[in-house]
């Protein structure tokens, strides 16, 4: 399947960070994997009066339905386009899913940040995890939609074009680049942005730009919110200096930030 995104959709990963791939995979994968997850939450789906935390995080999950829902044919032809041929590492789990509930609480883990891609000093250690201007371990930021996800439901905020600026803030630490928790602190000085909330049926998936700010938020729907957030790896570093001058979208995008 080539060309699964048209040259608008491709523009504006390049400038805005993202794209919507609307039925990226099937609803029933969707609810195959969200039977799968129900069995490991200390909640019951039929009484919301168990739902009593804002947020639950299950760990790894690479069952058929998740590896079938993070391999399809039109995500993988999306890849292609996005980050090149041959340059990426097939995703065969599907990683953490917070599960959200409607809840009046504060979940506590709604700031800003960028996902990191490479292990620090403490491979055990999240916040230690690191971040480089040439995305050295992660080529795309998923949001894969395993619920229908309204405006209410918690849905990903994401900081449209944040990338960019991002990209600038990397530049200045070379190959170590920064830990999660360093650039984080950085993003309180970075330019305004609009949002787009991550809504969609089930089957959605988001493809984001690795730089990306984005942020949890709390859940004032009424149907807890099944996603998922897999990274989509690179086989090795970015290259920005290209002998040939041949430039991926993912690759396109940080030399325009860079002015390169």
């Amino acid at each position: 399947m080539e060309g699964i995104l048209n040259n608008q959709q491709i523009e504006q990963f390049i400038t805005d960070g993202f794209v919507r791939l609307n039925g990226a995979f099937d609803s029933t994968l969707a609810s195959q994997a969200r039977e799968i997850l129900w069995k490991d939450l200390p909640a019951d789906p039929c009484d919301p009066g168990t739902w009593t935390k804002p947020v639950i995080r299950l760990g790894m999950y690479s069952q058929q339905p998740f590896v079938q829902a993070a391999n399809t044919e039109r995500l993988h032809a999306a890849f292609n386009q996005l980050v090149g041929k041959t340059r990426w590492i097939p995703c065969m789990s599907m990683g953490t899913f917070p599960v959200r509930f409607p809840s009046p609480d504060d979940p506590g883990d709604t700031g800003w940040h960028v996902d990191s891609g490479f292990p620090g000093t403490d491979p055990g250690n999240f916040f230690d995890w690191r971040i480089n201007v040439r995305s050295r371990g992660r080529a795309l930021l998923m949001l894969f939609l395993f619920s229908d996800v309204e405006e209410a439901d918690a849905p990903t905020r994401i900081s449209v074009g944040s990338h960019l600026d991002v990209a600038r803030v990397l530049s200045r630490w070379g190959d170590d680049g920064l830990s999660f928790m360093e650039l984080a602190a950085k993003l309180t000085d970075l330019p305004h942005r609009d949002e787009v909330l991550a809504t969609g049926e089930a089957g959605t998936v988001y493809l984001c730009h690795p730089f990306i700010v984005h942020a949890a938020q709390p859940h004032r729907g009424k149907t807890p919110r099944f996603l998922a957030q897999p990274p989509l790896q690179l086989k090795e570093p970015l290259d920005l200096e290209r002998a040939d001058g041949v430039y991926t979208p993912l690759e396109q995008s940080i030399r325009i930030a860079l002015d390169l």
